[in-house]
């Protein structure tokens, strides 16, 4: 007689908590990868040019030979790909099951600890390049002079690109060239288009969860949907409360205009893959809606003691009202028709027009239409 089989075990905490890990990390590192491959092309040959122009300029002449100089060219080649990698490391750490710990460092400390694991990386792989090329041969004085020097670029060259990525972090990679450039130091005129993405009910999950558990909820909500906005060329202009809120400039391309749709939709397939992980966490998975509108905006620095670009104009007052009136209709989705106008509508979704509104404030009213799903016919509040 044969023996039952035994029921499939449950996946436990640990086994869930490094799927979601796993999943998150190869979504961040894979979509980086792509997004600057040119990029990393552009870095090698710099690279390589570099390492010739370093034997150039400090070799003896009797030194300078075709194959010393492919040797410095492969070595800084190396370097920069080692440099990548690790790089890579690091983008994904955020994402791994050391996430939360490196989240709750002060940012002093989460600094030093990439700019070790970047100077361990580039100083082993200078190293053992080293010992490549020319093994046993290396004599004391390398040891003793030129291994001390390439501890302290390595050291240097870490520390200038990990603060230069933590102010880009902290100040968003666009907004920091445009506070360079002065771009907006004077009020300019812009076509945008303007996405408001709100969490639903958080005042009632206060209520009953504690405004600590549902900080956590936003924070962690905030955190998993960045991938999809970088990957549809979205730029967050500010995080407002539960809010968040997400530009594109608004182009001749209708296409490249829907990618604001696609954004919205990719959002939510990213947090119905996370659902399990926000029920085993927080008991729920988060409930968003959002709005779409575009126009005129005007851009400009403000502040002195904190700076920062802010966005002023009817547009941003339009989706704002319509995000407002996302909690009264039902959608999760509505788009001002003037966007619409400007967009060619993505595969599988569809426009339901909603109605024409009077928004406080404003004297014009607006149309505007719910983007759903083909496959959904009834969109729940």
């Amino acid at each position: 007689m044969s023996e039952a089989p035994r029921p499939a075990r449950p996946p436990d905490r640990q086994s869930e908590e490094r799927d979601r890990a796993a999943f998150l990390m190869h979504a961040a590192v894979g979509t980086y990868a792509r997004r600057h491959a040119a990029f990393l092309l552009g870095l090698l040959v710099a690279a390589f040019a570099i390492g010739v122009g370093y034997r150039f300029l400090f070799d003896p002449v009797e030194a300078r030979q075709l194959a010393n100089y492919l040797r410095s060219g492969t070595h800084g080649v190396v370097l920069m790909l080692a440099g990548w990698m690790a790089r890579l490391f690091l983008i994904a750490l955020p994402h791994s099951s050391f996430g939360p710990l490196l989240r709750r460092l002060p940012l002093a400390a989460e600094l030093a600890a990439k700019v070790v694991v970047m100077t361990l990386v580039l100083t082993i792989v200078a190293v053992g390049f080293q010992f490549i090329l020319y093994g046993p041969s290396l004599s004391p004085d390398w040891f003793s002079h030129h291994l001390p020097l390439i501890v302290t670029v390595s050291l240097s060259f870490s520390l200038i690109v990990g603060v230069a990525f933590e102010i880009q972090r902290l100040v968003g990679g666009r907004t920091l060239a445009n506070f360079v450039l002065g771009a907006y130091h004077r009020p300019v005129r812009e076509h945008r288009i303007v996405m408001f993405l709100d969490l639903a009910g958080s005042t009632a999950l206060a209520e009953q969860l504690g405004e600590l558990r549902v900080h956590d909820i936003v924070t962690r909500f905030f955190f998993d949907i960045d991938r999809p906005i970088a990957d549809y060329d979205g730029q967050v202009h500010a995080y407002v409360g539960d809010e968040v809120i997400v530009t594109w400039p608004l182009s001749g391309d209708p296409k490249r205009n829907a990618l604001c749709l696609r954004c919205f939709f990719a959002i939510e397939e990213r947090v119905a893959q996370l659902a399990e992980f926000y029920r085993r966490d927080f008991g729920l998975v988060p409930q968003f809606r959002g709005s779409l509108h575009a126009g005129t905006v005007v851009v400009s620095e403000c502040g002195d003691a904190k700076r920062q670009i802010a966005l002023f104009g009817d547009t941003m007052n339009v989706a704002a009202r319509i995000c407002e009136y996302c909690k009264t209709s039902g959608e999760l989705l509505l788009v001002s028709a003037d966007l619409l106008s400007d967009c060619t509508i993505p595969e599988g979704l569809k426009t339901v027009f909603n109605g024409t509104i009077q928004l406080r404030g404003r004297r014009a009213a607006i149309d505007v239409l719910a983007v759903r799903r083909r496959d959904r016919e009834v969109v729940c509040a």
